[in-house]
C-alpha cells in the first residue's frame, strides 16, 4: 500500500523526469549519427602508443574535410565522424592518421550513409515507435477486455502508453544531455534498444494488471470488503520483488556488457540499462497506482 497511498510523490518525479528530458530536447535536441543524418565514420587503432587526441585532429585539420568528431575509445582507439567521404577522401584521411603507414593502425569499422538514406531511416525510425505503442494498446484493451469494473478495459491500455511514453520520452531526454556534454550519437541501435524496452516495460506492466485483474476476481467471488485501492496495492506488494528480481538480472547483464563490451555497443547497452530501470519503475510506481487515480476520478465524476 505505500506504492498506493504515496503515488502522488511517485507522480511528481515521473514529472521532473519527463520536463527535464522536453526543456534538454527543446535546448540542445539529439545528436544524430551518420545513421540519420549521414556522413562517414572510421574507427581505428594504434598498434603501439596511442597519440594524443589534439595531435589526431591535426591530422585530419590538414585534408579540410569540414566539420568532424574525434572521441576516444578504449586504450588504443579513436572514433572520427565526418561528412560523407568519397574514396579519395577515405584514403587521405587513413594515410594522414597513419602518417603514411609508419605508424601501425588497424582499421577497425569504416562505414558511410548518404543523407537521403539517412533521412528516411528517421522516418522509419519514428514509425516504428508509434506502430509499436499502437500494437501494444490494443494488445492491452484485448487482453482485459472482460475487465469492466471498477476501471474498464480501454483504460488500462491507456495508462499503458502513459508508461511506455514515460518510458521513451526519458531515456530520449538523457541521451540528449549525454550528447550535449559527453557526445553520445543516436543511432540505428538507440532505436532497437528503445524497442526492446518498450517490450520489457509492458511485460512488467501486464503482469501487476493481471495480478489485479485476478485479486479483482476473487474478491467479487468471495464477497471481499476490499477497496479497490486496497486490492492494487496487494497486487503490487505480490508482484515487487518478482519484478526487482528480473530486472536486476538484466541490470547486471548489461553493467558487464557495457563495461567489457566492445565500444560499437556500448551505447545500446547503456540506453538499455536506462529503459530497464525506468521501465520497472513506471510499472510499479507509476502504471498501476494510475489505476487507482482513474477509479477514484470516476467515483468523483459520477
Amino acid at each position: 500500500m505505500f506504492v498506493v497511498n504515496h503515488r502522488k510523490i511517485f507522480y511528481a518525479l515521473s514529472c521532473l523526469f519527463v520536463i527535464v528530458s522536453f526543456v534538454s530536447l527543446f535546448m540542445w535536441g539529439l545528436n544524430f549519427g551518420i545513421d540519420f543524418k549521414g556522413g562517414s565514420i572510421a574507427e581505428v587503432n594504434y598498434q603501439n602508443s596511442k597519440p594524443d587526441i589534439s595531435l589526431v585532429k591535426t591530422r585530419i585539420d590538414q585534408l579540410n574535410l569540414g566539420e568532424y568528431s574525434v572521441r576516444s575509445t578504449g586504450e588504443s582507439g579513436f572514433i572520427i565522424r565526418t561528412k560523407n567521404l568519397s574514396e579519395p577522401e577515405r584514403v587521405s584521411l587513413l594515410q594522414n592518421l597513419s602518417q603514411n603507414n609508419t605508424e601501425q593502425m588497424e582499421v577497425k569499422r569504416f562505414d558511410s550513409v548518404g543523407p537521403i538514406l539517412g533521412k528516411e531511416l528517421q522516418g522509419k525510425a519514428v514509425m516504428s515507435i508509434i506502430l509499436v505503442i499502437l500494437a501494444i494498446l490494443l494488445f492491452i484493451t484485448f487482453a482485459f477486455r472482460k475487465v469492466s469494473e471498477p476501471v474498464q478495459s480501454w483504460k488500462y491500455g491507456f495508462i499503458t502508453i502513459v508508461a511506455l511514453l514515460h518510458d521513451v520520452i526519458t531515456p530520449i531526454g538523457i541521451f540528449s544531455i549525454l550528447g550535449h556534454f559527453k557526445g553520445f550519437e543516436i543511432d540505428s541501435l538507440f532505436v532497437t534498444a528503445v524497442l526492446v524496452i518498450l517490450g520489457f516495460s509492458v511485460h512488467d506492466t501486464i503482469v501487476v494488471f493481471d495480478r489485479t485483474r485476478e485479486n479483482l476476481k476473487l474478491a467479487r467471488e468471495n464477497r471481499s470488503k476490499e477497496t479497490f485501492d486496497q486490492i492494487v496495492g496487494k497486487s503490487i506488494s505480490q508482484t515487487f520483488t518478482r519484478s526487482i528480481n528480473t530486472s536486476l538480472t538484466v541490470v547486471l547483464t548489461l553493467l558487464v556488457l557495457y563495461f567489457t563490451g566492445p565500444s560499437a555497443t556500448q551505447n545500446f547497452s547503456l540506453v538499455l540499462l536506462v529503459g530497464v530501470i525506468l521501465g520497472t519503475y513506471s510499472s510499479i510506481f507509476l502504471g498501476s497506482p494510475l489505476l487507482v487515480t482513474v477509479e477514484k476520478w470516476q467515483n468523483r465524476n459520477k
